[in-house]
């Protein structure tokens, strides 16, 4: 007989359902459950929160047979040693996600986990793992709030501030990050990606700069078909 388990955290309600033989979890119910590891650690609970909705968007992403490790940009024994820093209790279940696949990293995420290491607020282990995830997320299509599992812009500004304070205090007029961090990367390679003498004279100003308002891709599947979106994992790791 099938037991339905409903967890809440920071504004949101999660579901999943074990049955006799398959534990089928959403997105959501797949954040539930790593939050309910991370309350476990001294993690600050904000940074957990950040922490279980990348790992829930990264598990999402890789649902149809990729592994994890293309989606978070990090492998192997470091990735193994954040999982059980972080999410205790969860590594076996975690290995069906195939985490010694290395990812390949490309030009532009390596710039990118350049600026972001060089701005760190401190060289935490936190901070660190952020850069990955972040440099990562960013080579995504959506609003990076939206990649990184966030619920909205706001929550990405706070990371932002607390794990890479003088970088985001140069973000002075609220630029969208992904542009914002190429801007940096370009102004250190020592040439400019716009040709506009200035942004309020540019015709593409909503692009750098027009609202990053949408919809949370883990809110998201409530749109979409349950059924398509279930995530199965063998019921012997569910308690």
């Amino acid at each position: 007989m099938a037991a339905e388990h409903v967890v809440e955290y920071a504004g949101r309600t999660a579901k999943h359902t074990v049955h006799p033989r398959k534990l089928t979890m959403t997105p959501q119910a797949i954040y539930a459950y790593l939050i309910e590891a991370n309350a476990t650690t001294a993690c600050d609970p904000f940074d957990g929160h950040v922490l279980a909705c990348v790992f829930a968007a990264a598990i999402d992403e890789c649902r149809v047979g990729g592994p994890i490790t293309d989606a978070l940009g990090i492998c192997g024994s470091a990735l193994r040693r954040n999982i059980e820093q972080y999410f205790p209790g969860t590594l076996e279940r975690m290995e069906m996600f195939k985490l010694d696949a290395e990812p390949t990293v490309n030009e532009d995420e390596k710039c990118l986990r350049e600026l972001l290491w060089r701005f760190r607020t401190a060289s935490s282990p936190m901070d660190s793992l952020l850069t990955f995830l972040v440099a990562r997320r960013s080579t995504r299509p959506n609003h990076l709030w939206q990649d990184l599992g966030l619920a909205n812009r706001g929550e990405l500004s706070k990371l932002m501030l607390r794990h890479f304070a003088a970088l985001a205090r140069r973000n002075d007029q609220d630029m969208k990050w992904k542009k914002f961090f190429y801007r940096m990367i370009c102004r250190d390679e020592g040439f400019s990606m716009c040709v506009a003498p200035c942004c309020s004279e540019c015709g593409d100003f909503e692009e750098c700069f027009g609202s990053e308002s949408g919809e949370s891709l883990l809110a998201r599947t409530r749109s979409h078909s349950e059924s398509s979106r279930l995530i199965g994992i063998d019921s012997s790791f569910a308690q």
